[in-house]
């Protein structure tokens, strides 16, 4: 895996504006299909299409909400993980996954905090695990076609 440097992405500030606006996005849109479908379920027989709508109209803009708060929190953690180490690897995703997961517990006290920052460090790892992965994985050649690609 090579180490990619830290101008290879945009500047902190705007990575941190866009990351907001993706993360409201896909939680609007995705808090959108939920709540349409959970409105549908909740309502009585013959207003279902109403109670759908307006489920999904009150819901979806605070589950985009707070896809945005986590978002904004784990891109500005993101951005001083990099400036920190002065380097960009999965450890700095990790790590601000982890930071992110514990300041948004932190109103419910030190032990939700603790065990909120293990979760969010333990699924970024996820993550990144599995996105290292799936680029090795991928990017490997078929069996028997080694020789095939250094003669081309």
């Amino acid at each position: 895996m090579r180490n990619s440097s830290i101008a290879d992405r945009d500047p902190c500030p705007y990575r941190i504006i866009e990351d907001i606006g993706g993360a409201f996005a896909f939680g609007a849109v995705g808090g959108g299909i939920w709540h349409l479908g959970k409105g549908a379920w909740q309502s009585p027989k013959g207003a279902r299409l109403t109670g759908a709508i307006g489920n999904c109209a009150a819901r979806a803009p605070v589950m985009g909400g707070q896809f945005a708060v986590w978002g904004g929190l784990f891109a500005c953690c993101d951005c001083s993980m990099t400036a920190l180490r002065q380097k960009e690897d999965p450890w700095n995703s990790i790590l601000s996954g982890a930071a992110t997961g514990g300041i948004l517990a932190a109103r419910a006290g030190p032990k939700a905090m603790a065990s909120a920052a293990v979760v969010g460090g333990f699924i970024l790892a996820l993550i990144e695990g599995m996105g290292i992965w799936m680029n090795n994985y991928f990017s490997m050649p078929p069996p028997g076609m080694e020789g095939e690609l250094l003669r081309v």
